[in-house]
């Protein structure tokens, strides 16, 4: 059932699209806002720059979008698109490109002697202004919103220090033209011109809005390659013959064709034929399905075998596969949004220091400037700006960006990748993990597990004999019985010195999709299949022998009858492969104090078998779990007061992996899972998980230090300052030196992962 089943009567759901957000503190004031309209509630997602508002009767869309705009943000109501899109964020790499340009030289004047000359200053001033003004540009801008609004974020931060750098060198270059005639540190010292520190503040800033803007286009493409996975087109039947059209003409009541190895393009019912679907794409779930008429299939599910009639009964937006599209985008807009630790501080930080910079500049005119002429004023100003320059957000700044890209880049260099720094909060708060069964915890691919013969006949012989048979279908359990009885017999040979390795020839092959096949191997009848296949070939099966098969299918494996020459000779059992390093990733999730459950649309006896192989407590096993089931899973997981990750690769996860507060995908899935999953681990190992969470929890401790340190300095510095004991070249000074210590504590991530 959607959210939209459960409103009340006349209240409705509306998508906007919101511009001209960049912080928590922004988030914060629109759903503010909206709430202040009666009955109505407002989730508003940062990365995708949007709002999902649950509107009462008697408010209009034009109320909601004049209130947002009211808040100094640009809204829109969203329009539906059949491949929804992401938000658009500002290109910032133009900006970024001259302000990097510009910076080095004017750092290189400023700083270092040898690259000085007569009147440098100006120079330096002249390059340094598009830095502050063009490439600046939305800092400023956002500042000048939330001013209107009496807010401050980063962005006021970022924009007074820029603004009071620059000004307040331009006003001592202004003030005395020759100041930088002769270069010289003791000239430089004089001057107190602080064009690099405006323009290396901006251009680093730049940089992390430039990768923050990145990752918010991608925000849209889980729903993109979920909704690829649909056919483009159909066939049908009308007036008993057969047409191609486009999947979105399909209509209920339409009759398609689906031949081996098609894809089914809508949900339906089948009206003929019988075979194997392989729903793996949907249900994650390696066994094909077996299908005759009256069987439900779904969507973007492939026909493995025999031709199928499929009568359509849900097209379009009505489709499992869209419903599935639509649960990714409700968990995206549902989760919380995460606040960057520096915009909450800052959000007090900032009015602190502004209020400080006016009491200093006050008090210093009443001290100094009694009598004064101009020295007073001097000295207030000079005050002031140190407090300013001091409390320049250039560490703070670099805290999040240069923490994140050394983490990330060491994560890349691993295989792991991590999508932003919200990912970092979220891991160091999750308690619980779930983990899908096949292709996370199992290899998704089914084996041969065993093969028990009965009396007369032997296990080679009852394996190569239905490998034989087997080995001309294309059915996925036929071609693991095929390969294990192939491997088999190349070992004899091997360890034999006769000529091995091969499998007999079959003759009067005939197989049935769904059922199984038979054929004549050596002279001798083969039948391999179901219990009904076996019925139907006149094959009678014991007792004994019956409650060997459900033995087998209890402890959760695919059971496979084996007859030759009427008489039944065995039963092979295939299972889905525990990966070899699942059992200690999951003892290391435990050592982490974190609670692993397993999660599966396979049944008990399966589930069991797979938990107790990799140390999963019994109690913490869902089975039977279809893909809107794993969303509420973890939303009743979260409702109990778990934080919770998932890990999964398939289809069926996606939405799963969205609504959880951590989502991790296992990068041999699919598409969907890895784009609606918040880091992503580019092998199969369920170990790389584990070290996914152990970095992610290294980067957030090594940006929660160097925030620690940014602050620190501030705490220290500005008092300083606002006694007058600290000029500001000083200051700008301390400000690039806590700028070092956080660059140089972010770059020890780069030994993440490596043995002493």
């Amino acid at each position: 059932m959607s959210n939209q089943d459960l409103l009340q009567p006349g209240t409705r759901v509306v998508e906007l699209d919101i511009e001209g957000m960049t912080c928590a503190s922004c988030v914060n004031r629109v759903e503010k806002k909206l709430g202040k309209l009666e009955g109505v509630q407002a989730l508003v997602n940062l990365p995708l720059e949007s709002a999902h508002v649950t509107v009462p009767p008697g408010i209009t869309n034009e109320q909601l979008v004049d209130t947002v705009n009211a808040a100094g943000y640009k809204a829109t109501v969203h329009q539906p698109t059949p491949a929804p899109e992401a938000a658009p964020a500002e290109n910032l790499l133009p900006r970024l490109v001259l302000a990097a340009l510009l910076t080095v030289p004017v750092f290189l004047i400023s700083m270092v002697p040898a690259f000085q000359f007569p009147q440098w200053g100006w120079v330096a001033a002249a390059l340094a202004l598009p830095v502050v003004t063009w490439a600046a540009w939305p800092f400023h801008r956002a500042a000048a919103i939330n001013a209107r609004h009496f807010a401050s974020t980063m962005d006021t931060l970022v924009s007074i220090g820029v603004a009071a750098a620059y000004l307040f060198s331009a006003w001592q270059l202004l003030s005395n033209p020759l100041l930088t005639e002769h270069p010289g540190m003791e000239e430089m010292e004089q001057a107190g011109l602080y064009f690099e520190v405006a323009a290396v503040v901006t251009t680093f800033l730049l940089l992390g809005r430039h990768l923050e803007a990145n990752a918010k286009q991608k925000a849209g493409d889980a729903l993109h390659a979920l909704l690829s996975l649909g056919a483009k087109d159909a066939t049908i039947l009308r007036d008993g013959r057969e047409q191609r059209i486009p999947a979105g003409q399909l209509a209920v009541g339409d009759i398609l064709v689906i031949r081996p190895g098609g894809k089914i393009a809508t949900d339906g019912v089948v009206v003929d034929g019988t075979s194997a679907v392989d729903a793996s794409l949907v249900t994650g779930e390696s066994v094909p399905v077996e299908v005759e008429p009256g069987s439900r299939v779904t969507g973007a599910t492939i026909n493995t075998s025999g031709r199928l009639l499929v009568k359509a009964t849900r097209v379009g937006s009505e489709t499992t596969l869209a419903q599935m599209a639509r649960l990714v985008s409700q968990a995206q807009t549902g989760k919380a949004p995460i606040a960057r630790l520096a915009d909450r501080i800052s959000a007090v930080f900032v009015p602190v220091v502004l209020a400080v910079a006016a009491l200093t500049f006050v008090l210093w005119l009443l001290v100094a400037g009694a009598g004064a002429t101009g020295g007073g004023l001097r000295a207030a100003f000079t005050a002031a700006v140190a407090v300013l320059v001091i409390a320049c957000p250039c560490a703070l700044g670099l805290a999040t960006p240069v923490g994140l890209l050394t983490g990330t880049g060491r994560g890349a260099q691993l295989g792991i990748l991590i999508k932003g720094p919200q990912v970092l909060e979220d891991t160091r708060t999750v308690d619980t993990i779930l983990l899908d069964k096949t292709g996370t915890v199992t290899t998704g691919v089914l084996a041969v597990d065993s093969t028990l013969a009965f009396e007369g006949f032997g296990e080679r012989e009852v394996l190569r004999l239905a490998g034989a048979v087997e080995a001309a279908s294309e059915h996925p359990v036929a071609r693991a019985i095929a390969a294990a009885a192939a491997a088999r017999e190349t070992r004899r040979g091997r360890e034999s010195a006769h000529d091995g390795g091969h499998l007999p020839p079959v003759k009067g092959f005939r197989s049935a999709p769904g059922g199984g096949v038979t054929g004549t191997v050596e002279g001798r009848l083969i039948v391999a299949g179901r219990t009904g296949w076996l019925e139907q070939n006149g094959i009678a099966i014991t007792p004994h022998q019956a409650r060997a098969q459900a033995a087998a299918e209890a402890a959760g494996a695919t059971a496979v009858w084996v007859a030759v020459d009427g008489t039944v000779s065995g039963i092979i059992s295939l299972r889905d492969t525990v990966k070899p390093g699942s059992r200690a990733a999951v003892e290391r999730m435990k050592a982490l104090g974190l609670r692993p459950l397993l999660l599966t649309g396979d049944n008990a006896a399966v589930a069991a078998q797979v938990a107790a192989a990799v140390g999963i407590d019994p109690a913490d096993v869902y089975a039977g779990v279809l893909p809107e089931g794993k969303v509420e899973v973890v939303k009743t997981l979260q409702a109990a007061g778990a934080t919770v990750a998932m890990a999964g690769d398939g289809v069926n996860d996606a939405a799963a992996l969205a609504q959880a507060d951590l989502g991790i995908a296992m990068g041999s899935g699919t598409d969907v899972a890895i784009e609606a999953a918040d880091l992503t681990v580019m092998g199969n190992d369920l170990s790389q998980v584990v070290q996914a969470i152990e970095l992610s929890r290294r980067t957030l401790a090594t940006i929660k230090t160097n925030l620690f340190w940014a602050f620190f300095y501030n705490a220290v510095g500005i008092p300083v300052a606002a006694l007058g004991l600290l000029n500001p070249m000083i200051a700008g000074a301390a400000m690039a030196a806590s700028s070092v210590l956080v660059v140089a504590n972010s770059l020890r991530l780069r030994n993440f992962g490596r043995k002493a």
